[in-house]
């Protein structure tokens, strides 16, 4: 990937109307998202990046969020077609598409190591080491392989470009389709119901 400037870092900043229009599309408050890798032809947001760790101290390891609704219920659809498994074994013969998936992963962290720089996470020893989506040796999770490659372009994750390319009946990268995706004139949701935070709130708070 060639080196981002700082001017694409500064497009990449999001406005308080990004996190609103984040909050709205994913029907809860969004956390410590560092930069919009990733738009609509309109402008609005597609992935979000977020902080390797959370500001109530979890470790995060999803950097590329996929949250527009239509792209994540293409993948959803997807994933219930079975593409994971068929994925999945394919890795398991094909050393070249293993190959390829093994730098996709080493990618991720390289550009979460990046993001946390930039957010001034810090490092974060509990995800060291980790990506996200089942790399580098299977598939569990089409959203995150197809926020990946959103995030980063084409070449970086074949199966994330893959899984892109699978979800052009519903999706295309040159239309937008925000219209009645979400209620953007909803109030902006105000309570996290993540299972993250419900994590952290059991840990804080044992029965």
């Amino acid at each position: 990937m060639p080196e981002t400037t700082s001017s694409a870092l500064n497009g990449r900043i999001p406005s308080q109307h990004d996190l609103d229009t984040l909050s709205r599309q994913l029907h809860r408050p969004v956390r410590d998202v560092v930069e919009i890798p990733a738009r609509c032809v309109c402008g609005n947001p597609l992935v979000a990046a977020t902080a390797p760790r959370l500001s109530n101290g979890i470790p995060f390891p999803t950097t590329f969020y996929l949250t527009h609704p239509i792209l994540t219920a293409a993948a959803s659809r997807l994933e219930a077609a079975g593409l994971m498994n068929e994925m999945s074994e394919r890795l398991e013969t094909d050393t070249e598409l293993a190959a390829a998936y093994q730098k996709a992963h080493e990618s991720y962290i390289a550009a979460r190591e990046a993001i946390g720089e930039r957010a001034g996470t810090g490092p974060v020893p509990e995800i060291a080491g980790i990506s996200a989506g089942g790399m580098p040796t299977r598939v569990k999770c089409l959203h995150v392989l197809i926020g990946h490659a959103l995030a980063e372009g084409p070449g970086v994750n074949p199966l994330g470009d893959e899984a892109l390319a699978g979800v052009a009946q519903w999706w295309t990268a040159e239309t937008c389709f925000c219209a009645g995706a979400w209620d953007d004139q909803a109030p902006v949701p105000n309570k996290d119901l993540s299972r993250h935070v419900k994590n952290l709130n059991q840990n804080l708070n044992p029965s």
